[in-house]
């Protein structure tokens, strides 16, 4: 069966064409985000977001257009794209509020140094940065930027539910670590 035939019977919910397709794309789909991304995680997001894709939007595939490969690969191009602009953000965002930290200003938020001491803020600052880069991103936006988990989701272009988990395990990290020192 070629890969149009593949196409139309997924536009068809058919799960069984739908392996056979992800069995036939996977591996070049996949060294194709690799490459953009540079970060076998970032890569896998993106593969699974691709196929989920393909999954919903099978029935608007055009022959006329092109081939069932190029349209796949343009679909996964075009989002390893969108995840790396949505990383240069992020990590511009962490070097914004790091920066706005290191000369003493005041973000914006509830945690304020104001209603610390410098020494207790200073703890807090040297727990936070011990964390993973996803969970320090979520928290800082959150109680830094003064951001709904939401308003994070919409902004990382991340699902709700990892934005949540990313968040409270991060808290639950900086409970541990700051449990004995404040």
């Amino acid at each position: 069966m070629d890969d149009a035939e593949l196409l139309q019977r997924i536009a068809q919910r058919d799960r069984q064409a739908f392996s056979q397709l992800y069995d036939r794309y996977s591996g070049v789909l996949y060294s194709t985000t690799l490459r953009i991304l540079n970060n076998p995680e970032e890569a896998s997001d993106v593969l699974q977001d691709v196929f989920f894709q393909i999954w919903e939007k099978a029935g608007s595939y055009d022959p006329k257009l092109g081939k069932p490969f190029n349209w796949a690969l343009t679909l996964t191009r075009n989002r390893a794209i969108d995840r790396l602009r949505a990383l240069k953000r992020r990590y511009s965002f962490i070097e914004e509020v790091t920066h706005e930290f290191a000369e003493g200003g005041n973000p914006r938020s509830a945690w304020n140094e104001e209603f610390m001491s410098s020494e207790r803020a200073s703890l807090i600052r040297a727990a936070v940065e011990t964390l993973p880069l996803e969970q320090r991103q979520a928290i800082e936006m959150a109680f830094l930027g003064g951001m709904t988990q939401n308003e994070i989701s919409e902004t990382l272009k991340q699902p709700l539910g990892t934005i949540k988990a990313r968040i409270r395990r991060g808290m639950l990290k900086l409970r541990d670590s700051l449990k004995e020192l404040l």
